[in-house]
């Protein structure tokens, strides 16, 4: 059974005024003195932001048992020293990010200028073991096409500044101005992947292989296929959604390439559309199909892609926990579908971010 384990970025808000609090240091100063030795989160590039980690999980239960946990424990420490924890993948107050000190993040600001201060904004990485890199790559190849399904369905930043967007995932539209993010053409092979990452290196464009911002790559640290295209969703549930199909299309992609089955041969540009598509419109309105590249209901799409992965849901016994998730996200909506309506009903953003607080634990 392929394990499975999630980033989250969570942003650290005021509990009354919802506004960002840069609290990032006190809130893992207080995590370590409350339990030492934790290894569970980190900082991230600005202060504002608190990143956690989940274990590898085979077991899909599990694992959202573990992301409910990890957010309840840093609403905990962040809690006492009175501030509170938001999954949501921009802010939607006004904010002035406070750059995290260290010599990495440094040099991201001074590499980027104004580029980087705009990119206080919050993901959801989701990490697929992979046998060796001759199957992630393979993976890699395949799921280009799907990975704007999950963007869609994770979508969680529909405000910006104060102001709606009119996006239901701003973020990927912020985070696409990196220099190296964004959709891949076909690699083949695992020695093409690693030349290209070399490439990019050798421009001296990024800093590292760590900034090698594919919208899914092979990780660095771990033997791993690591997706990054969704928003932080705003409940765990959808977290979880997004991570059991992840790691159906993963297994679907290895059986296709074991096949013999070739993957699909849909170019760049078209893959960067079928992006903006699904960060536009999340699941509202039709997405780009991703077999014929033309534009489809989203329902019926999100309901193609509950067929492909059907198989391997059967598999690792998450296919009736799959089905349920994607009826409650068409019944209830994405994140950015939920803050709209919180809008509506609370008339402020402010309150939006108040009960988004209180949604990120739920």
């Amino acid at each position: 059974m392929r394990t499975v384990g999630v980033e989250e970025e969570l942003l650290l808000v005021d509990p009354h005024s919802g506004d960002p609090k840069a609290l990032a240091t006190a809130v893992l100063a207080r995590a370590a003195r409350d339990d030492p030795g934790q290894d569970v989160f980190e900082k991230e590039l600005f202060g504002q932001m608190l990143e956690f980690a989940t274990h590898p999980q085979a077991d899909m239960a599990d694992l959202g048992d573990e992301i409910v946990r990890c957010r309840e424990e840093a609403a905990r420490h962040a809690g006492r020293i009175g501030c509170a924890v938001a999954a949501l993948a921009t802010s939607p107050l006004p904010v002035s990010p406070s750059l995290t000190v260290n010599e990495r993040y440094q040099w991201l600001a001074e590499r980027y200028g104004v580029g980087t201060r705009d990119q206080l904004v919050c993901g959801c990485h989701v990490h697929v073991s992979v046998d060796s890199d001759e199957e992630g790559v393979a993976v890699l190849d395949r799921l280009r096409p799907w990975l704007p399904v999950l963007t869609a369905i994770g979508a969680n930043s529909p405000f910006w500044q104060g102001h709606d967007t009119g996006y239901h995932s701003y973020r990927s539209r912020v985070w696409g101005r990196w220099p190296s993010a964004g959709p891949t053409e076909l690699f083949g092979s695992p020695e093409r992947y690693h030349r290209r990452v070399a490439d990019m290196m050798a421009t001296g464009v990024i800093l590292d292989e760590g900034m090698v911002y594919f919208d899914a790559r092979l990780s660095a640290r771990y033997p791993t296929v690591e997706v990054r295209v969704s928003d932080v969703c705003l409940c765990a549930d959808t977290a979880l959604l997004v991570a059991t199909l992840t790691r159906g299309l993963v297994e679907t992609a290895a059986r296709d390439w074991r096949a013999g089955r070739p993957a699909p041969d849909h170019s760049v540009s078209v893959l960067r559309l079928a992006s903006w598509q699904a960060a536009r419109f999340g699941i509202d309105g039709d997405l780009l199909d991703p077999v014929t590249m033309r534009p489809r209901p989203a329902e019926r799409v999100l309901r193609s892609l509950l067929g492909l992965v059907g198989d391997a849901l059967d598999g690792s016994g998450d296919a009736d926990r799959a089905e349920r998730g994607v009826e409650e996200l068409l019944r209830h909506g994405n994140g950015a579908r939920v803050q709209r309506r919180l809008l509506e009903r609370t008339g402020t953003l402010r309150d939006v971010v108040t009960e988004c607080v209180r949604r990120t634990q739920g």
